[in-house]
């Protein structure tokens, strides 16, 4: 299985981090992938753009190797994302590329422009992606980045883009829980991988200096555990695509 994680800035993927790590762990492929740089972060003052992506990417880095995955960098502009056509197809093509059988991504409904734009293109990539004349037209716009190494030569421009074949298998678009939410929700136990979750919250939280601590961390996914029944877990909504049937009711 392989599973893509969609979010605008480092540190949005804390939400589903014991999710991708226990996916990891049973030797699923999971990329991690950025929108954005998150270059607006206060702590980062007036350091030049350069500096940013240098840090930024290092967060990347670090998250992908304590979880066991691969990690990907946009650059569309912190707090700048329109949620357009050519972000989504930015977008389309590393799905093309990795080829993932679930995403996961923002709610809808986030106060975060960024993170409402996040989840409206990672939806409208799924479409595109399966076209095989979008997601090798040429004369785009939009600047295409270099797609991460996914084991074979990575394209380095739009010329090798081109050369992508579509994407159309099923994907299941999973959601960071939103109560208002129309579509199901559904529960990950992440009893098994809740400490290297913790693990990422609290490397955020030094960076951040958050007021809210790795421990306050584990009392959250503690909370969802009691819901769902198991000592830790994750919530999501499963968008467009109905549950899976059960043998009976719990």
């Amino acid at each position: 299985m392989r599973i893509m994680a969609v979010f605008a800035h480092p540190d949005d993927e804390i939400g589903c981090i014991g999710t991708l790590a226990k996916h990891a762990a049973r030797g699923d492929e999971v990329l991690l992938v950025w929108t954005t740089l998150g270059e607006l972060a206060s702590q980062f003052g007036d350091a030049p753009h350069g500096e940013v992506t240098r840090v930024r990417r290092e967060h990347g880095a670090w998250v992908a190797k304590r979880i066991g995955a691969g990690f990907h960098f946009f650059d569309m502009g912190d707090s700048r994302m329109t949620g357009g056509r050519s972000e989504a197809l930015q977008l389309a093509r590393l799905y093309a590329r990795f080829r993932p059988n679930a995403v996961i991504t923002w709610s809808d409904d986030h106060p975060h422009p960024d993170h409402r734009m996040t989840a409206k293109i990672a939806f409208d990539a799924i479409t595109l992606a399966r076209i095989p004349k979008i997601v090798n037209e040429a004369g785009s716009s939009a600047p295409i980045p270099p797609a991460p190494d996914l084991g074979d030569a990575a394209p380095e421009s739009g010329q090798d883009v081109a050369q992508l074949e579509a994407w159309r298998e099923p994907v299941r678009l999973y959601q960071y829980h939103a109560p208002a939410s129309p579509y199901p929700e559904m529960f990950v136990d992440t009893t098994d991988t809740v400490d290297v979750a913790a693990d990422v919250a609290a490397y955020y939280q030094a960076f951040y200096k958050w007021a809210w601590t790795p421990e306050q961390y584990r009392e959250t996914r503690a909370q969802l555990g009691r819901l769902a029944g198991v000592k830790f877990a994750e919530r999501f909504n499963v968008r467009g695509s109905h549950l899976r049937a059960r043998e009976y009711l719990d």
